[in-house]
């Protein structure tokens, strides 16, 4: 049945964690609900996150995505939920982060003749490891893609090999500076330099973030400063093929090597804290982390991958190194390491400029409202 001619036009946005929409897309969230429009949340099951989408106006939708699993009969309960949920509601556009969402949601978008804007916010390991996962997530794509309204990436690499292995088509696709932060709360702490040869590294505790060339770069680079202190914080037994075990990261600890620090609800003064801010990731979206550290002055170590030398420039608000190799990941940290005071400012200086320049909360959301515009979407607060 349809909704009543009275009520909000509703937008779906959809991902696979309540904790996703809260965190990355409340900014985007608020700006839809400002312009006029319901906004309904699907995700699985998150009480404690339904409660705060609640609580800045939204709806929420349980539903059961296995974000992870490779069950096809999973997959199918989960593209027909959102089908009726789509069905239910009557949305007037359909917006969704990470791989089933995208894949399902836009495929019953689709069906139903609803505007999908899926969002590709990294390619994950099905396209770091090359496999038969791969050739199956690539078939996924183009069949949900298909009749998307516009698809989004958040770097020039990943949407160039969607577009040369047609998956999208060139007019569909456009590209976002990531998800956006609100620089204002996400503002240095303080000016001052911290401890020097204090580096952390942000990130699930996962190969493919490039944890274990972090821990061989540690070990090379504290033989020349013994003080240097390296930290880890990040999630440990997260469901990832390339999931490090916590034996291995208990023995790291052990050694001395470095300090693991479990996941916080605030990481901003572990940032303010930090000297460099590390990321020696195989392949990103668009980093937040790296942005989040940039907006907070601090100059980052990370690799020159997609997602990552999108945000740093080498020697300006950071230092780029070769992926997947421990010692060019330890010089880039001894030349950190060896950073004067004066240097280390203006790149702290860079790192801020960068991100309020082009990675903004306001200029993600201004693009998305466009290309709800640009596909017909009214909007503003007036929908009669």
């Amino acid at each position: 049945m349809p909704p009543p001619l009275t009520a909000k036009p509703t937008i779906i946005v959809c991902a696979n964690q309540a904790w996703n929409l809260v965190n990355f897309r409340s900014g985007l969230i608020e700006a839809l609900l400002a312009n006029g429009f319901a906004v309904e949340a699907v995700a699985p099951p998150d009480a404690p996150m339904e409660k705060l989408l609640k609580a800045m106006g939204c709806g929420f939708t349980p539903v059961a995505i296995d974000s992870a699993g490779l069950d096809p009969r999973r997959d199918m309960t989960t593209f027909l939920a959102l089908r009726r949920i789509i069905g239910r509601l009557q949305p007037v556009a359909w917006l969704s982060w990470t791989i089933k969402p995208n894949v399902y949601g836009s495929l019953a978008a689709g069906l139903a003749g609803i505007p999908a804007f899926p969002n590709v916010s990294g390619l994950g390991t099905a396209f770091i490891r090359r496999n038969l996962l791969t050739l199956i997530a690539k078939q996924l794509y183009r069949a949900a893609f298909r009749k998307a309204a516009v698809v989004f990436f958040q770097n020039r690499d990943d949407e160039a090999e969607f577009v040369e292995a047609r998956l999208v088509r060139s007019e569909q696709s456009r590209v976002l500076p990531g998800s956006g932060v609100d620089v204002r709360s996400w503002a240095p702490l303080s000016s001052d330099r911290p401890r020097r040869r204090q580096f952390l590294m942000l990130a699930r505790v996962v190969s493919d973030k490039g944890v274990r060339e972090y821990v061989a770069a540690a070990r090379m680079v504290r033989q020349a400063w013994p003080d240097a202190r390296f930290i880890l914080m990040g999630a440990v037994n997260v469901p990832n093929r390339t999931a490090i075990p916590e034996q291995e990261v208990r023995g790291w600890v052990a050694e001395g090597v470095l300090e693991h620090l479990s996941p916080v609800s605030d990481v901003r003064p572990y940032i303010a804290e930090a000297d460099f801010v590390v990321l020696p990731s195989y392949r990103e979206g668009l980093s937040r982390v790296l942005v989040e550290a940039g907006a907070m002055g601090r100059p980052a170590i990370t690799t020159d991958v997609a997602g990552c030398r999108d945000i740093i420039r080498h020697g300006e608000n950071g230092f780029l190194c070769e992926p997947k190799n421990a010692n060019a990941l330890a010089h880039a940290l001894t030349l950190a390491a060896n950073l004067s005071d004066n240097a280390w400012q203006c790149m702290a200086q860079a790192a801020r400029a960068r991100v309020v320049a082009e990675f903004s909360q306001e200029r993600v959301t201004s693009l998305y409202l466009q290309a709800l515009h640009d596909a017909g979407v009214h909007v503003g607060r007036n929908h009669e």
